[in-house]
C-alpha cells in the first residue's frame, strides 16, 4: 500500500499536486473525485472545502496546492525539493506569492473585476499589471524561482504560469514562456500530464 493518496480530478488544480509528488518519486495512490462528489460528506470530512487535491499521509491530512507541494518536498527529503538555507528566502516568497497576489489577481482578472486605482491600495495584490511585472523580474533572475536548482516552489509557481498562458490569464511574455519551456522539459512533469490527460481521455470514453 502507497504511503501517499492522492484525491484529485485531471482537470483541476489537482494536476499541480500530480506533478509533485511525481517530481518525488514516491509510490502513491490517486483517487479521483467527481465534481458532483466534492461536496458529499465523506469527502467533506477530508477537505471541508469540497475541493481538490487532498493528500492523505498516514492519518495526516493535506489540502491546498501550495501547502501540498511544500509537505511533500520535507516529506520525501530524498527527493531534493525542499530549500537549502541560501535557497529558502525566495522559496518561500514566491510560492506564497503565487498562492496570494498571483492567483488573486488572475482570478480577479478571470471574472471581469479590475480593481481602480484607489481599490487597489486595499488589494493585497495591487492591481494584475503590478503582478505580472513582479513575477516576470522573479522568473528572469535565474534559472529557477529559487536559484539555479529546481525546486518544489517551481511546481507551484510554474503551474500558474503554465495554466495562465495556456488559458490567456497570464500574459505572453518572453519571460514566461522561457521559464515554462524549462519545466515542460522535466520527466516528471511529462509523467504527471500523461496520466492526467489519459484519465481525461478515459472519462470522455465513458457513457454519458
Amino acid at each position: 500500500m502507497a504511503d501517499f493518496v492522492l484525491y484529485s480530478h485531471p482537470m483541476s488544480r489537482g494536476r499541480i499536486a500530480r506533478w509533485m509528488i511525481e517530481e518525488t518519486g514516491a509510490p502513491y495512490d490517486i483517487k479521483v473525485v467527481a465534481f458532483e462528489d466534492m461536496k458529499s460528506p465523506d469527502y467533506l470530512a477530508l477537505n471541508p472545502m469540497g475541493k481538490v487535491p487532498t493528500l492523505v499521509h498516514g492519518k495526516t491530512v493535506v489540502t491546498e496546492c501550495a501547502a501540498i507541494c511544500a509537505y511533500l518536498a520535507e516529506a520525501v527529503p530524498e527527493a531534493g525539493l525542499a530549500p537549502k538555507p541560501e535557497e529558502r528566502a525566495d522559496y518561500y516568497r514566491w510560492m506564497f506569492f503565487a498562492a496570494g497576489p498571483l492567483e488573486a489577481a488572475v482570478t480577479n482578472r478571470a471574472l471581469k473585476f479590475e480593481v481602480t486605482r484607489e481599490q487597489s491600495r486595499m488589494a493585497g495584490y495591487g492591481n494584475y499589471a503590478s503582478v505580472m511585472d513582479t513575477l516576470e523580474k522573479a522568473v528572469s533572475k535565474a534559472p529557477y524561482i529559487a536559484g539555479d536548482r529546481f525546486t518544489a516552489a517551481d511546481v507551484y509557481v510554474g503551474s500558474h504560469i503554465g495554466w495562465g498562458l495556456q488559458f490567456g490569464s497570464i500574459e505572453k511574455r518572453t519571460a514566461f514562456e522561457d521559464y515554462y519551456a524549462r519545466l515542460l522539459e522535466r520527466p516528471a512533469h511529462q509523467r504527471a500530464n500523461e496520466k492526467d490527460d489519459a484519465l481525461i481521455a478515459e472519462m470522455k470514453g465513458q457513457p454519458a
